[in-house]
């Protein structure tokens, strides 16, 4: 039986493989199913899990091209931006950063062309927002 807590090893599971069913997780993890189901209730109820997604290779898709977005926002108005770059459908996913920028934003969109305009028409329009800075994800590596 492994030192980590059966919390953790739940989610180590879950981490590396989503789709995992209960009693994969179980086997996985060296507890058994209802346990496996009382851990995740807990996790989703407490906001721990917060939802379960797919790991998409950007370069196997034909119609789409996936951009992490640095952000820039004035800090007076870091809250309000925030929710408003939420609720973009085109933003998949909002990240707070302690690197060059405060957010990163990553966009999809079905070009380049598109993901300018993504940038020039809903991005920067939105009140705070001083810059926008897209980097294209290419291949996947891990």
């Amino acid at each position: 039986m492994s030192t980590q807590s059966t919390e953790d090893r739940i989610l180590s599971v879950l981490e590396d493989d989503a789709q995992a069913s209960y009693a994969e997780i179980a086997d996985r993890a060296d507890v058994s199913k209802p346990t496996v189901r009382k851990y995740i209730d807990k996790l989703e109820s407490e906001g721990v899990i917060v939802g379960y997604s797919a790991d998409i290779d950007p370069k196997k898709l034909s119609s789409q091209s996936i951009a992490m977005v640095g952000v820039d926002v004035e800090s007076e108005r870091y809250v309000e931006a925030t929710k408003e770059l939420k609720q973009l459908s085109e933003v998949e996913a909002l990240f707070t950063s302690s690197g060059d920028h405060m957010l990163m934003a990553e966009v999809r969109a079905s070009d380049g062309d598109e993901l300018g305009e993504i940038i020039s028409e809903e991005l920067l329009e939105i009140d705070g927002v001083t810059a926008a800075h897209p980097s294209f994800l290419q291949e996947r590596l891990k």
